[in-house]
């Protein structure tokens, strides 16, 4: 089967970015797809490549990072969302006449085209941390 999954929350606000983590891993495991993470609304915050997590804590900015890397996963940033939050690469940091971005490496901004698309491409579209 192949999943998109949407992260809506940071990884200040519940455990929903740090839910969808284990969930990917699991569907991994399972020899599912995942075709794309796409962290919308307050979920870009855990593409901020500048957060800073206590040392007995997990970073799990890190973790995404690790298992895009393991899995070759697409973790995509919602640009319109990400940028109102100061959450810039370093193309838009130019554009927006900023010193420099800010998103961490093995995410990319992008458009919600790139989630509709995925929608179109999955079986399964999962969402954690939505507000009802």
């Amino acid at each position: 089967m192949i999943f998109t999954l949407i992260v809506h929350a940071s990884p200040v606000q519940n455990q929903a970015p740090e839910t969808a983590l284990r969930f990917a891993k699991a569907l991994l495991d399972a020899g599912h797809t995942l075709h794309r993470v796409f962290f919308y609304r307050d979920g870009v915050m855990n593409a901020n490549g500048l957060s800073s997590t206590p040392p007995d804590e997990p970073c799990i900015t890190t973790a995404w990072q690790s298992l895009a890397e393991q899995h070759q996963l697409d973790l995509v940033v919602c640009i319109a969302a990400a940028i109102r939050r100061g959450l810039l690469d370093d193309n838009e940091a130019k554009r927006y006449d900023k010193p420099h971005g800010n998103l961490a490496e093995g995410f990319e901004l992008s458009g919600l085209g790139q989630l509709t698309e995925a929608a179109i491409l999955s079986d399964r579209v999962i969402t954690f941390g939505g507000r009802g």
